[in-house]
């Protein structure tokens, strides 16, 4: 059963990019044809949507027995306390305050986070930094999932 479930799709008009480079294939392939243009045309624009589709569909997701953040599944016994992250704290969190060995799923167009200990000793990684729209959500559904468990 999922307790908490967030897609981290991109903006709006992050879209409107797949437009220019559709715009881009065009004047490109102007100079060549009526063929080379429709035809570079889709591909730029095809390109461009697949990426930026692809850049926006990371989840993360909470389970009753893990936390799946993209690529990364780590089971809830394995975690520990988190912390939601207003948009200045997650900032110094992926700059300046950044720990090279914890594992960052980051965004940068959602400015808040959250940031989530990694308690088990057998994993270096010291903590979680999710880009989150919800991250006061996210914390406390992973603490009330673990407390259940």
């Amino acid at each position: 059963m999922q307790a908490y479930s967030e897609r981290l799709g991109v903006p709006a008009s992050w879209w409107a990019l797949t437009l220019l480079m559709g715009v881009s294939g065009a004047l490109v392939g102007l100079a060549f044809g009526v063929v080379p243009t429709i035809a570079l045309t889709l591909a730029c624009a095809g390109a461009a949507a697949w990426a930026t589709s692809a850049y926006g569909s990371v989840r993360i997701t909470v389970t009753d027995t893990e936390l799946l953040a993209g690529k990364a599944r780590v089971p809830l016994t394995a975690l520990g306390e988190g912390v939601a992250l207003e948009p200045e704290q997650a900032r110094s969190m992926r700059m300046e305050n950044a720990n090279p060995r914890a594992f960052m799923l980051l965004r940068s167009y959602i400015p808040t986070a959250a940031r989530i200990e990694v308690t088990d000793p057998a994993d270096p990684t010291p903590y979680l930094y999710l880009s989150s729209r919800n991250p006061q959500r996210l914390v406390d559904v992973v603490a009330a999932v673990r407390a259940r468990a």
